[in-house]
């Protein structure tokens, strides 16, 4: 039993140091667990993005409306954000078209609000959307996201079930857009007590690294590392091991999959 269980672990062991996390070799990453988060988050956002002037898109997909107005920019502008485009479709083939993402070509920045993850997967994965998404962090920009904004930051998505987000991993829903690679990302963590619930995925995925954010917390992604700011933590979950936490200050190497300093 014991020879199996060491067995097991070199095998997990091998499967991760084969696998690859990295964010944006070009561009920033802002990943953040959701709730009323604090001005802190909005300065560094717009602060990578160039200032509260800069051209930003913002895209409420995830939530439950099928048309988003003025109004859903209040909180971006009460930050600060002086220049900003709503973005919004649920038709993928609006979503692929030319004069759909000329604001993603004009942007600086773009932020993903919070809701379902998996609409925005039905909505942009796979369109010109995503790949002009990819093309503002080629150019050196900022993509954020909240909650289902920040699940979909990374490759695989948890909570992804139409059916609600008590179910971790779903057949129809398993794909993010994939820009922080070898990832599972979740939110709300420590409020909605989810502290253990990306264990068995990450388990059962060795190639992936787990990332859990607690709400008012984000990390700042570029190359192969990240930043943790904000009031609460981030959990990291890598296969066979109990799951640590980041704070404040905290630096992570994506590729050791290791804190870099811990103030």
């Amino acid at each position: 039993m014991i020879w199996n269980r060491l067995v097991l672990l070199s095998l997990v062991a091998a499967v991760q140091l084969a696998a690859a996390t990295h964010g944006p070799a070009k561009g920033w990453l802002i990943i953040i667990g959701g709730g009323a988060f604090q001005q802190d988050v909005w300065d560094r956002f717009f602060e990578l993005a160039g200032g509260k002037d800069a051209p930003i898109v913002y895209v409420p997909t995830a939530g439950d409306a099928d048309t988003y107005g003025d109004t859903s920019l209040s909180n971006i502008r009460k930050a600060g954000a002086t220049n900003v485009t709503l973005l919004h479709t649920r038709d993928r083939k609006v979503a692929d078209t030319e004069e759909f993402v000329e604001p993603i070509r004009r942007a600086r920045a773009v932020f993903f609000a919070g809701g379902r993850q998996w609409r925005l997967a039905d909505s942009y994965l796979d369109t010109r959307t995503q790949r002009e998404l990819q093309a503002l962090l080629d150019r050196d920009g900022v993509i954020a996201g909240s909650s289902a904004g920040a699940t979909i930051l990374g490759s695989f998505m948890v909570r992804g079930a139409v059916s609600g987000n008590d179910v971790m991993v779903s057949p129809d829903h398993v794909r993010s857009f994939g820009f922080l690679t070898d990832s599972a990302i979740d939110q709300h963590l420590i409020v909605r007590h989810r502290e253990k619930d990306l264990i068995p995925v990450i388990d059962e995925r060795p190639q992936l690294l787990g990332i859990g954010l607690d709400e008012k917390t984000a990390i700042v992604v570029h190359g192969d590392e990240f930043q943790v700011i904000g009031p609460s933590k981030v959990f990291i979950y890598t296969a066979g091991h109990e799951p640590y936490t980041l704070q404040a200050g905290d630096r992570f190497d994506l590729t050791k999959r290791a804190p870099i300093s811990r103030p």
